[in-house]
C-alpha cells in the first residue's frame, strides 16, 4: 500500500487515504489504513511493542483524500471533543449526476442508519435514533451531465454527502448504494477529502491540510479547477 504523508508532528499524522481501502479491520480481511500506518510508524521510528495511533474518524471504504490520525492519547482526546463539538473543518469534492438544485445550497436533514444493511435514508426528525446531518454546497462546474461540488460537511453522519445528494436526484458518480439506476458496477465513486483542518492538541494554533483528487475520469474533466 502507498499512503502519502501529509503532515506530522509528535501528536498528529495526516494522510491521504487511498481509494477502496477499509480505514480499519473488517469482516473483508483486506488490508486496512489502521494497521498499515501503526506497522509503517513502528518501522520509521524504531518504536518497540504495541504503536498507539488513534482513529477518530473515518473515510468510507471507496473514498479518498485526506484523514488525520493521533499519534498520542491528548491527541485523540482533543480531536474527538472538537468533532464533537463540529468544530473540525470538513471539505470534500464530489461529481455528481446531473446538476444540484441550486448553484449553492445548505442542506439539513435527519438520518438513520440500517446497520443489516449498511445503508442510511432520510427519515423524521422524531424518528428515533435519527440524527440531524448538515451539509453546505457550491457547483464549481457542470459538464457532460456531471456535476462538480465543493462541500462543506458540518455533521460526519455516516455517507452523509452520498444520501443527501442522492435524496435531491443527483446521486454521486459511481455510487452504486445510492445511485444504482445511473451508476454501472464497476466505476469509481467520486468523493475525495480535499481539507481537514484541526487546532492543534499542544499548540492551540490551526492545522490544514489539502489533498488532490487524482487526474483520471471524472475529475480530469475540471482540470486545474479543484
Amino acid at each position: 500500500m502507498k499512503v502519502p504523508i501529509l503532515y506530522e508532528d509528535n501528536h498528529l499524522l495526516f494522510v491521504e487515504k487511498p481509494v477502496n481501502v477499509p480505514v480499519q479491520e473488517d469482516s473483508s480481511g483486506d488490508e486496512d489504513l489502521l494497521t498499515f500506518l501503526k506497522e509503517d510508524l513502528k518501522i520509521r521510528h524504531q518504536k518497540p511493542g504495541n504503536v498507539y495511533l488513534g482513529l477518530v474518524h473515518r473515510l468510507d471504504r471507496p473514498v479518498g483524500g485526506v484523514m488525520v490520525f493521533a499519534k498520542t492519547s491528548k491527541a485523540a482526546s482533543r480531536l474527538s471533543d472538537s468533532i464533537r463539538r463540529n468544530t473540525m473543518e470538513k471539505h470534500y469534492l464530489a461529481v455528481v449526476r446531473g446538476e444540484a438544485p441550486k448553484q449553492q445550497d445548505r442542506l439539513e436533514d435527519y438520518l438513520l442508519k440500517d446497520r443489516r444493511n449498511n445503508k442510511v435514508s432520510i427519515t423524521d426528525p422524531g424518528q428515533q435514533k435519527a440524527q440531524k446531518a448538515v451539509l453546505e454546497y457550491e457547483t464549481i462546474g457542470s459538464t457532460k451531465n456531471v456535476s462538480l461540488l465543493s462541500v462543506h460537511l458540518h455533521t460526519g453522519r455516516p455517507h452523509q454527502i452520498r444520501v443527501q445528494f442522492a435524496s435531491r436526484g443527483c446521486p454521486l458518480y459511481g455510487d452504486q448504494k445510492y445511485g444504482s439506476s445511473v451508476n454501472k458496477p464497476g466505476q469509481q465513486i467520486a468523493l475525495w477529502s480535499q481539507t481537514l483542518a484541526v487546532e492543534h492538541p499542544t499548540k492551540k494554533e490551526e492545522i490544514k491540510v489539502h489533498s488532490e483528487p487524482p487526474e483520471e475520469h471524472p475529475w480530469n474533466l475540471w482540470k486545474g479547477n479543484t
